[in-house]
């Protein structure tokens, strides 16, 4: 009897002192939700190089999780949480307005689009608008956006000089994904998203039920044939980058690892990630980041690396 509770007390011990090795090798990753297909991906081949990595993401509600090693997120981050993070900026995303295929308001914007002064009369409550220049729009429409600060609602208001308050229609508590699904159910329904949840990835075409109207690109007040290119997504990260866009909101991707990180695990993925992420992006419908950039953050956390 005595030997069996000495030899339980034992395994308990093994398993607690496992339990606590274990989170040593551990990488939690969380941030905004709309890239999770990317980092997944991003996962998946990184454990195929090393076999037994315990790389997971610890989904985003209305907080963070209480602890994660990487964060990525999609707008630019204030000073004070700056200065406490080392930042890689993976990529760049855009933002593109969407409506209901099937809506009345599709069919009549489908081809015509949009331009800078209709997106500002669309999505925005601008008080200093001279009403009497706005466009008259006879087919119905309501415009979704996002209820939480987000990086995709943030960016579309600020490139065209607005806050995120000020984006008119109904607000919609989730993820971007849950906008996309609210749109889908209403037949009036109109709003903003990025190119990987507006395309199929395997057919680079809309997803069915949704309608991506072209802009004006080059913001000459019309839209132009050139410049309806909306159907392919390749299409439209190939314009975008490109340069010399118009109306088109961008904006980048960034991971970052705190300072005093000591999870070695977590900047061997991210270095992986400098190595091998870059091919994924278009995949996904991401834009490529400003070479100079990302090679003077790649050689920054491989000095890191080194320095270990």
């Amino acid at each position: 009897m005595k030997s069996s509770i000495i030899l339980s007390i034992a395994l308990l011990v093994a398993a607690s002192a496992s339990a606590q090795e274990a989170p040593k090798n551990k990488v939690i990753i969380t941030g905004v939700r709309f890239t999770y297909p990317l980092v997944e991906h991003w996962i998946k081949g990184y454990t195929a190089d090393h076999p037994g990595a315990n790389v997971v993401i610890e989904t985003r509600t209305t907080t963070d999780p209480s602890k994660y090693d990487l964060l990525i997120e999609a707008y630019e981050p204030e000073k004070a949480v700056k200065e406490s993070r080392d930042y890689l900026y993976i990529g760049r995303y855009a933002l593109l307005p969407v409506a209901n295929a099937t809506s009345a308001f599709a069919q009549a914007y489908k081809d015509k689009g949009f331009t800078k002064p209709l997106i500002k009369q669309l999505y925005f409550n601008d008080i200093l608008a001279d009403k009497d220049k706005q466009q008259e729009i006879k087919a119905p429409y309501t415009v979704y956006t996002r209820l939480q600060k987000a990086g995709a609602p943030v960016t579309f208001a600020r490139y065209f000089g607005f806050e995120q308050s000020n984006i008119t229609g109904k607000a919609i508590a989730g993820a971007d994904e849950h906008l996309l699904k609210a749109l889908l159910k209403d037949s009036t329904g109109l709003s903003y998203s990025v190119p990987g949840l507006l395309y199929d990835r395997q057919t680079r075409q809309p997803v069915t039920g949704l309608a991506v109207l072209p802009v004006d690109l080059d913001d000459n007040g019309k839209v132009q044939d050139s410049e309806k290119i909306f159907g392919n997504l390749d299409a439209v990260l190939t314009r975008l980058e490109e340069g010399d866009t118009r109306n088109v909101p961008v904006e980048y991707l960034h991971l970052s690892l705190s300072k005093v990180n000591t999870n070695t695990e977590a900047l061997k993925f991210l270095l992986w990630v400098i190595e091998h992420g870059q091919e994924d992006l278009h995949t996904y419908g991401y834009l490529k980041p400003e070479p100079k950039r990302f090679d003077t953050e790649k050689e920054k956390f491989e000095q890191r690396a080194a320095a270990r």
